[in-house]
């Protein structure tokens, strides 16, 4: 039984950033209709923009991680604008290409900028784990897990509580009926992608000082968001929450009970079975943003 708690613990704390991937990742292919394979390097960003703020810039840990939640939705909102907003007529298979040409580009980026060599970022909690019970955990993964869910309230209050979330909702439902009621289309997408990829990013700037950070961790992180969107439905953000979180808890167990070499397998096997058994997602419902 102990055993089993510290990896639902464990399981809690990459979940909670595998729900941050999923929410972003499913806000976009929702409402936009973009197959966002670019989402991984926002992660990757998130990293190293968490990097260079506290190795290079010296500034507090909090602070790092803000920033890179903006370079994320700076880097995203100049996407869309650039790249995404010429193409809005055009049919997914284009923007699939051009998501493709901005995850190679922004890969090989990373690796120009900072090497090859993985990079360890500097953190300012303790090593010595807080022991609560049966259960030890480490104060930066306390960090990360309380920040996570911080930020998946931010998510739900901005979608329901205000009025670019109201925005965003009609113009999943409806988009021509949201033009007509004056809903700016093109802002909203902007808005949407901008957000996304800053979830993305935090989820980078969160996970990057628990593990490390090199130029191809954005791969895996994409794999698991789309795992996530797959698991909660499309435009369900209660369903990425739980599917991200159900992914994480699965992982840990399958690296506890079975092997650390299945970690990511375990993942990808519920996956074929819910494609398999509940297409739809395990959580899908009214397709809805919300």
């Amino acid at each position: 039984m102990e055993q089993l708690l510290q990896h639902l613990v464990n399981g809690l704390v990459l979940g909670g950033t595998y729900a941050l991937l999923g929410i972003g990742l499913t806000l976009i292919f929702g409402l936009m209709n973009v197959v966002n394979f670019a989402h991984g390097e926002f992660y990757t960003l998130g990293a190293y923009a968490a990097f260079a703020a506290l190795a290079l810039g010296g500034v507090d840990f909090v602070v790092a991680v803000l920033a890179a939640i903006g370079a994320g939705a700076l880097l995203g909102a100049l996407c869309e604008r650039v790249l995404l907003r010429p193409l809005r007529a055009e049919s997914i298979d284009t923007t699939m290409l051009v998501m493709i040409g901005v995850w190679i580009a922004m890969q090989n980026g990373e690796l120009l900028v900072w090497g090859g060599v993985a990079k360890s970022i500097p953190h300012p909690f303790p090593t010595a784990p807080l022991v609560l019970g049966p259960v030890s955990i480490a104060p930066l993964r306390v960090f990360v897990l309380v920040l996570a869910a911080g930020l998946i309230a931010a998510s739900y209050l901005l979608i329901h509580r205000t009025k670019l979330g109201r925005a965003m909702r009609a113009t999943f439902q409806d988009r021509d009926t949201a033009a007509l009621m004056g809903v700016r289309i093109s802002r909203i997408h902007t808005a949407t992608f901008a957000f996304g990829s800053a979830l993305a990013a935090a989820a980078g700037a969160l996970l990057g000082p628990v593990f490390l950070a090199y130029p191809s961790m954005g791969d895996l992180a994409a794999l698991k968001a789309f795992c996530v969107v797959i698991l909660g439905g499309l435009g369900n953000l209660p369903g990425a929450t739980l599917g991200g979180l159900l992914l994480g808890i699965a992982e840990e167990l399958g690296a506890g009970y079975v092997s650390s070499g299945y970690r990511d397998a375990v993942g990808f096997v519920i996956i074929i079975l819910v494609l398999l058994l509940r297409p739809s997602g395990l959580f899908a419902r009214e397709e809805r943003i919300g």
